[in-house]
């Protein structure tokens, strides 16, 4: 008597065909995995010399009819040819307001806090900080979507914060008042502190003027070790409908040449997660993402 352990591919087949088809798959019938959306990491940590810089996702939307907001000198089909080159739907964007924090070893510096506290807090949170651990509060401007998280419920965000902004743009401001200053500004007036273009928040980051978006807009350069990183706020709203075409009419941006000399930045509403690095092209200028340069 044989005993043929041969096992041939012929054999195999007939052996499955033989199963149940849940069984010949190798194992029981499962669901289908749920469909979860669109989605990306709610902050991003880079290295700037000694400090840590993290960009944090403190919210995210999309806005159809951009053409409204970018553009509003060009025509439609210049509008429609700029935006197929650089292969970006015509009819919507989408919008990222990115607040950043930087930790200089010394202080937690937290710049901008998005539209609301909860979700900036959020992103604080996943990215392994504490509301309660935020030493200083810089706001670049006074736009609703920069300063809406100051408060939560009425209260400070931030509990242990001070906090710092330009003298131009808060005396604008405070003459002029908008919904969004009265109520997330104003109930802190006292507590602010002021600076003026080279002002220092703290060892190695440094106020800039960039007026112009609003009376007094900032950006501030963050130094340390010899590397430097702009932290550029609303210095252009869109990587390709402003950065790329500054002869277009935007409602709100300005003084993007003051970024394109190397040096890497980080945008409020630049793609996620907001880091890159500005060049000239042509008669415009051009956003390259970060890749791994300060990751190193």
């Amino acid at each position: 008597m044989t005993n043929d352990m041969t096992f041939t591919r012929r054999a195999a087949l007939a052996g499955a065909a033989a199963l149940p088809l849940t069984l010949a798959v190798g194992g029981a019938a499962r669901a289908a995995a749920p469909m979860l959306g669109v989605g990306g990491s709610p902050f991003n940590r880079l290295k700037v010399g000694g400090f840590e810089v993290t960009t944090l996702l403190a919210g995210t939307r999309a806005v159809p009819d951009p053409q409204t907001i970018f553009g509003l000198n060009v025509s439609p089909e210049d509008f429609a040819a700029a935006s197929q080159a650089a292969n970006i739907p015509i009819d919507q964007a989408q919008f990222f307001f990115t607040p950043t924090l930087v930790n200089t070893g010394a202080e937690l510096v937290l710049f901008d806090t998005g539209l609301n506290g909860p979700a900036t807090v959020a992103a604080l949170q996943a990215a392994g900080y504490t509301a309660d651990q935020v030493d200083r509060v810089v706001i670049t401007h006074m736009h609703g979507d920069h300063i809406g998280g100051l408060l939560t419920e009425g209260a400070p965000t931030y509990p242990n914060a001070a906090y710092v902004t330009g003298a131009a743009e808060f005396n604008a401001w405070d003459m002029a008042g908008n919904d969004a200053f009265e109520a997330n500004v104003r109930p802190l007036a006292e507590q602010f502190t002021f600076l003026d273009d080279g002002g220092s928040v703290a060892s190695g980051l440094t106020a800039m003027a960039a007026f112009g978006h609003t009376p007094g807009h900032m950006a501030y350069m963050v130094e340390s070790e010899g590397t430097q990183l702009l932290i550029g706020a609303d210095f252009a709203n869109h990587y390709v409908w402003s950065l790329a075409h500054p002869d277009w009419e935007v409602r709100f941006d300005r003084d993007k040449e003051a970024a394109a000399d190397k040096v890497a930045l980080i945008g409020y509403h630049m793609p996620w997660p907001g880091v890159g690095y500005v060049e000239t092209r042509g008669d415009g200028f051009h956003f390259v993402p970060h890749s791994y340069q300060l990751m190193l």
